[in-house]
């Protein structure tokens, strides 16, 4: 029996995140007071009280979505857990439950990484298409036959895949996907090409702040998105977090590979439960809270 706790990205804020817990709790007062010091701004006025539109600026969504799920994942009474995995984003909130990195050491680098990509998507315009109902060997390949950029962003559970890279390869990707027997190949109302070879300058100006961080042995493995491995060491932590925002996400496997290693019970933490759908999808015979 080994509990497992997995924390989602951007695209689960919803307006009024993390307003119920933080009525209800000090602790979660607390630390949304210290996020607006930290930040410069007031994070939690935006997320409390801010529109969907508001709250979809980069620099706002990725500190919002990292925020709320380190303060549920606190506040629960379930014990330590057994493995920890986070998806794109939600790596920091389990780098920060699983004792890698401080709270505080964790936000500044979302903020870090947050306008980094920002600054990545304008100099490197791109977008993104959710590719359902291909086996991902199959999507991989028709990537790899399409001229321009674009790749497998996300492996998120069997015949979900994220593609990501230049727009008219994304184009051509998607009428490929379809002819190919895809159920739906659609681009997404993203600002960029996340998890491709377009963020390079933001992975180049995310590195000297994650260089100066200190990480932490955690006290149970991570799961990374760039292995899909259990990992332990906080060199092999960092490194692997330097080529996470150019790398693919590869929650398929990691998932995989945590029930592989005994576990039998996952817990989301963070706005929303898209993970628990994408958990299920994965193995139906694990337990999901």
């Amino acid at each position: 029996m080994a509990k497992a706790f997995v924390f989602p990205g951007q695209g689960s804020q919803f307006p009024g995140m993390c307003k119920d817990l933080y009525d209800a709790h000090a602790e979660a007062r607390e630390m949304c007071q210290a996020a607006d010091r930290l930040l410069g701004f007031s994070l939690t006025d935006i997320m409390f009280n801010g529109t969907a539109e508001d709250l979809k600026q980069t620099k706002v969504t990725q500190p919002a979505v990292f925020l709320h799920s380190v303060v549920a994942q606190r506040l629960m009474t379930i014990e330590k857990p057994d493995m920890v995995a986070g998806h794109s984003l939600g790596e920091f909130s389990a780098l920060v439950a699983c004792g890698a990195l401080r709270f505080e050491d964790a936000l500044l680098l979302v903020s870090a990484r947050a306008q980094a990509m920002q600054a990545a998507c304008e100099q490197n315009p791109g977008t993104m298409a959710a590719v359902l109902g291909l086996p991902d060997e199959k999507v991989v390949e028709i990537c790899e036959s399409v001229s321009g950029v674009v790749v497998a962003a996300n492996f998120n559970c069997p015949g979900q895949i994220v593609i990501s890279g230049e727009v008219e390869a994304i184009d051509a990707a998607c009428v490929a996907m379809k002819e190919a027997g895809a159920r739906r190949a659609l681009k997404l109302p993203v600002g960029g090409a996340f998890h491709s070879p377009l963020m390079q300058p933001a992975a180049e100006d995310l590195k000297a702040a994650i260089l100066k961080t200190d990480f932490h042995k955690p006290f149970c493995p991570i799961y990374q998105n760039v292995t899909a491995k259990a990992e332990t060491e906080p060199e092999i932590i960092r490194e692997n977090l330097l080529k996470q925002l150019t790398a693919s996400v590869r929650w398929t496997q990691s998932v995989q590979n945590m029930i592989a290693d005994g576990a039998n019970e996952f817990y989301e933490f963070g706005p929303g439960d898209v993970l628990k759908g994408m958990i299920r999808k994965i193995n139906p015979d694990v337990q999901v809270g």
